[in-house]
């Protein structure tokens, strides 16, 4: 596809056009094909000549009324709101699109297109599937676990996101801290694993992460990182058990487990702040796990986790279903 002209590619053009360049000249002067600019040109001059002003006003509601076309599909409608009904973005509608249909450009819709439709059925609840922001966190009691090996010592690999199997890991709690959900997220592909738990005791959750990562391939079981909360004080018996090291970011330093802040973040999608987590059956938080791994990723070129995670199994020829 060519470029598209801009608001001050226009305005240069308008002034090229005044200093009598011919149109090969402006195209060069821009940086794009001639034909562009005669297309500029054909399509934007008014009676009185060419007025980038004038130009702007016209693409912008041509490109309105295309965009408003596109959503009167069926096909791209439903495809939109499905997937809205699955909190899926509209950045990540519009990415996904275009992963799942390369070569039929007219079901792309971008995501302004999505969200300008959203704003004219903002009567029919659209909006309330949009995530606009996670709630902040209070902090809870913090302190150095015994046995604890601080982030610092991690390998720096892990850093670095270009191997599988280093994970990180909290807690989301339920209204009242009766019990909640434990979420441990794939560093590199975001993959997420989800456990409802009944109490906030260290044994509980270790034994919840437990069930989570024994079953894995032991080439996804390399790192854990957790915060310094006393749930995981069971640390070591759970690095024993399962045959993985475990390093702890350093307290009130959430970003240094930003993948797990983001899904967490993701989840209250689902559980906001307050929400009775207690509710909520083992397959319910099962099923919410699922959606979030089948969630395309734009830093995953819109495919989802659970598609990269079992590409890389089935590159190593290791047979387990994700």
């Amino acid at each position: 596809m060519g470029k598209q002209l801009t608001a001050s590619d226009r305005s240069v053009l308008a002034h090229l056009l005044e200093l009598k360049f011919s149109k090969v000249q402006i195209a060069r002067r821009l940086g794009v094909h001639r034909s562009t600019v005669f297309r500029e040109l054909q399509r934007n001059s008014g009676p009185i000549g060419y007025i980038p002003e004038e130009a702007q006003s016209r693409t912008d509601v041509r490109r309105w009324i295309w965009r408003k076309r596109k959503m009167d599909d069926a096909a791209t409608r439903e495809y939109v709101c499905r997937h809205l009904e699955e909190q899926w973005s509209p950045d990540q509608i519009a990415g996904r699109l275009r992963r799942e249909f390369p070569r039929n450009r007219r079901s792309w819709v971008s995501r302004q297109t999505v969200y300008a439709w959203i704003h004219r059925h903002r009567d029919e609840g659209w909006r309330e599937c949009l995530r606009f922001g996670k709630a902040r966190r209070r902090a809870r009691n913090q302190g150095h676990l015994p046995g604890a090996v601080s982030i610092d010592g991690r390998p720096r690999v892990v850093d670095l996101r270009r191997r599988f199997g280093d994970w990180e890991g909290d807690t989301i709690l339920s209204r009242g801290r009766h019990g909640g959900v434990v979420s441990l997220v794939e560093r590199k592909s975001g993959y997420t694993l989800l456990a409802r738990i009944d109490d906030l005791r260290a044994p509980t959750v270790r034994e919840a992460m437990q069930r989570q990562l024994a079953p894995l391939p032991s080439s996804l079981r390399r790192t854990a990182t957790f915060d310094n909360g006393r749930e995981f004080a069971e640390h070591e018996r759970l690095a024993e058990a399962v045959g993985i090291q475990i390093y702890f970011a350093k307290p009130y330093c959430a970003w240094q487990r930003g993948s797990n802040e983001n899904t967490n973040g993701l989840l209250r999608q689902y559980w906001p702040k307050g929400y009775d987590l207690t509710a909520e059956s083992h397959r319910e938080v099962a099923a919410v796990g699922s959606l979030l791994n089948d969630r395309p990723r734009k830093r995953l070129g819109y495919r989802t986790p659970r598609e990269v995670l079992a590409k890389h199994l089935a590159r190593r020829g290791v047979a387990f279903v994700i």
